[in-house]
């Protein structure tokens, strides 16, 4: 079975709504350091070009997360395959995710994270498709709300494929 790729954000959408949202956390987070906390892999090329239109102090850690269970079924327990290098504790902390479904990995991640004391934490995810939302999870800064489809580039892959794309792109299978 063979598979292409359509657009469904062009990179020049991609690149203005990260601009936005740059803007909007200078904007709410002025006279403040903001704390960035990636999950890997996916939300890595999201977090550079976020993190290069944010005007206000930044700083960087990483996570890498996988989920307990099935390909079809998380049960929301996640191991942590990389924990972050340093303390959030009193930090201003902004989760950065290159996609929310279900929302159980996420809700999972930001309670484990509320306890470790930040100041304020809060969720930028480049993609959200509340149609799949299972657990409720506050998203505060989203790019773009998408259909229930299989998405690709900017990150987002199919078996390690596609993350290279400078768009975002719905993977159709022939």
């Amino acid at each position: 079975m063979a598979e292409r790729v359509e657009v469904l954000l062009s990179e020049k959408e991609v690149d203005e709504r990260i601009q936005a949202i740059g803007e909007q956390i200078s904007k709410d987070y002025a006279g403040k350091q903001v704390h960035l906390v990636c999950v890997l892999k996916g939300g890595s090329f999201f977090l550079c070009e976020l993190a290069k239109r944010i005007s206000v102090p930044v700083s960087l850690d990483f996570m890498s997360v996988s989920s307990y269970g099935s390909d079809t079924k998380s049960s929301g327990v996640i191991k942590i395959v990389k924990d972050l290098d340093d303390s959030i504790k009193d930090k201003d902390v902004i989760v950065v995710e290159d996609i929310v479904d279900s929302g159980r990995t996420l809700s999972y991640l930001l309670k484990m994270l509320q306890d470790r004391g930040p100041k304020s934490l809060a969720l930028c995810t480049l993609l959200d498709k509340p149609e799949r939302r299972v657990i409720d999870v506050e998203v505060n800064y989203t790019g773009f709300q998408i259909p229930d489809e299989f998405v690709v580039g900017y990150g987002l892959d199919y078996d390690q494929r596609y993350r290279n794309l400078p768009y975002i792109g719905i993977v159709k299978f022939d």
